[in-house]
């Protein structure tokens, strides 16, 4: 299934793929991405997300922009911005990324200590990273079922339908 499956009035969990595609302008799976937070921008979705992703795209985010700026490979960049903290306090993008999620009537769900014992043991059970089993969990605690993302790792989930952005 991809994002122009999804139903209008349906609610969709935004994993940070999504998002990170749509700031970065991905060539090709950029556009659906924005096309999906354009639906939810003109309430034909109800979009939710959760404080880790959004952490996790402005961290995925910083290490693009740092890449880019410092003219440096993506591996091994987190542990040169760890040494250089001056550098890190020039990245901007990921700050604006984050200001623009908030104009946008996504919800972000939070992420508490039961939540994420709880993933743990999704983990195990489905063979997810601790990220993705807590998007399962924070979902399934909060009844929802279509989740935007290019992980196809997610197919694995009963009850969950995952939406591709092509």
């Amino acid at each position: 299934m991809i994002f122009s499956g999804l139903a209008s009035g349906s609610s969709v969990f935004l994993d940070a793929n999504t998002l990170i595609y749509h700031f970065t302008g991905h060539p090709t799976f950029g556009p659906a991405c924005t096309q999906l937070l354009e639906r939810i921008e003109n309430n034909d979705l109800v979009g939710l997300t959760s404080a880790h992703v959004v952490s996790e795209m402005a961290h995925r985010l910083m290490t693009i922009e740092a890449s880019v700026l410092f003219n440096r490979t993506s591996q091994g960049i987190v542990a040169w911005l760890r040494r250089n903290p001056s550098e890190v306090q020039r990245l901007q993008r990921y700050r604006q990324a984050i200001d623009e999620m908030n104009a946008v009537p996504v919800q972000v769900l939070a992420v508490t200590g039961p939540l994420v014992s709880r993933a743990a043991d999704f983990s195990r059970q489905f063979g997810l990273l601790s990220n993705d089993a807590l998007i399962i969990t924070i979902m399934l605690n909060h009844g929802l079922m279509n989740l935007a993302s290019g992980d196809a790792d997610f197919h694995r989930i009963p009850g969950i339908t995952r939406y591709a952005p092509v």
